[in-house]
């Protein structure tokens, strides 16, 4: 058995296969109707002054000199770039040839730029802030989308994140408080997660239920149970089960001081340098590891890979508890990661969201990452924007998370693969 991966044909591993190229005419459409859109957006609701990008504060190492951009130069210069961009889509898809992703990751740059210079005329924009709360935001969804990628490169599809989240929430805000130990929190927050798993291996993998619906009755039990404990137990109580300590933030040394990326990236608590590690370490291992190779295999064939002596069952099993408690993690941001108690329905939809993560990112976990950190930049830009006054209604950007989703999963379906056997249940034959 210590060979056994050797000898699966790599046709099983999802990224092995070569899959020929179809002209479709999607990216530089949605890209040249964002175009439109700004353009009619600062045609019709013109500002005038200079917007200010605060690149870094009076105590960072190395002090930056703020970026003052007129209205009008920023936001139709912008325009102008993101319409070259669009036709450089167009001129790839009519050679029948991919679409480089540095045209969308550019795009999307240009974007948000030529929007805030829109946005904050008149006002100052803190960019370390704004990419620091990003961060802070797409930390849970970044650790469930982890989990989603790995239970459904397995062959299970994990609808339960927003319970494992919820439940990591709950349990680590209990310990934490009981012990005083935030690290005793991150633990039992994976530990929830695992059962929360486990719960859905049981029924998904053992019985066969279908995985939708199981995930789905995940969510909305562990959302009862724990409003019920919450309003019967912890309220109550709620100096001693539920005033959570949280994590310290720890400076590295010189890439702390690093400017603008610095404060973001080298400036965090424990949770985040844990996450760093954690989709480094899955995309070693699901890509350059016996494991790996085992856990894509089941995913994609699980009937060639039984012939060959992987234990399907068995398998799928061990790496949704793992998932789960990858995503269990996750929920320790809401609670000791901020420093906050425990609220009913804290998490709000964001296991929907790392799951739409997944999607976007196709299936894979460095990919997911940087999916969530959109997700995480769409939520904290809308804060931003509430608190310099943007003329944006408040209510759009309350939408603009959600309508991001919608966008990017609507823009991945149908060019995305998933792993072919996500959702199957095995029978043995």
């Amino acid at each position: 058995m210590s060979d056994t991966a050797t000898r699966v044909p790599a046709a099983l591993a999802p990224d092995a296969g070569v899959t020929p190229l179809t002209r479709s005419w999607k990216t530089p459409v949605v890209l040249a109707v964002f175009t439109v859109l700004l353009a009619l957006l600062v045609l019709l609701a013109p500002r005038t002054g200079e917007s200010t990008f605060r690149l870094s504060s009076e105590s960072d190492a190395i002090v930056l000199p703020s970026l003052v951009v007129g209205v009008a130069v920023g936001a139709w210069g912008s325009i102008v770039l993101m319409a070259l961009l669009a036709a450089a889509a167009a001129y790839f898809v009519r050679q029948a040839a991919k679409v480089p992703r540095w045209i969308v990751a550019a795009y999307i740059v240009i974007a948000v730029f030529g929007f805030l210079c829109w946005a904050a005329a008149g006002a100052t924009i803190p960019v370390t802030g704004l990419l620091a709360g990003a961060l802070a935001l797409a930390v849970p969804l970044i650790f469930g989308a982890l989990g989603g990628v790995i239970g459904e490169r397995v062959g299970v599809v994990n609808i339960a994140i927003e319970s494992q989240l919820l439940g990591g929430a709950f349990s680590a805000a209990l310990v934490a408080t009981l012990t005083g130990q935030p690290i005793l929190g991150l633990l039992a927050a994976m530990a929830a997660g695992v059962i929360v798993a486990a719960l859905l291996a049981v029924f998904a993998i053992v019985y066969m239920v279908d995985q939708i619906i199981v995930g789905v009755v995940l969510n909305v039990l562990i959302a009862g149970l724990t409003s019920f404990l919450y309003s019967q137990v912890m309220q109550p109580n709620a100096a001693t089960l539920n005033t959570p300590p949280r994590f310290d933030r720890i400076a590295i040394p010189l890439l702390s001081d690093i400017p603008i990326l610095g404060p973001v990236l080298f400036q965090q608590t424990i949770l985040v340098y844990a996450m760093y590690v954690a989709v480094a370490a899955v995309y070693f291992a699901m890509f350059h590891t016996r494991w790996g190779l085992r856990l894509r295999a089941v995913g994609e064939h699980p009937q060639a890979a039984d012939t060959v002596g992987i234990r399907v069952g068995r398998t799928r099993f061990l790496n949704v508890l793992l998932g789960g408690a990858i995503a269990g993690a996750g929920g320790t941001v809401f609670t000791v990661g901020s420093g906050i108690p425990f609220g009913q329905e804290m998490t709000n939809g964001m296991g929907f969201i790392a799951l739409a993560a997944v999607i976007f990112g196709q299936w894979h976990p460095v990919k997911a990452t940087l999916a969530a950190l959109l997700f995480g930049f769409a939520s904290n830009l809308q804060n931003t924007l509430s608190v310099i006054g943007s003329p944006v209604p408040g209510e759009f950007m309350l939408m603009l998370p959600y309508l991001v989703t919608i966008f990017v999963v609507a823009g991945a379906v149908g060019r995305s693969r998933g792993p072919a056997a996500a959702g199957q249940p095995y029978i043995k034959g």
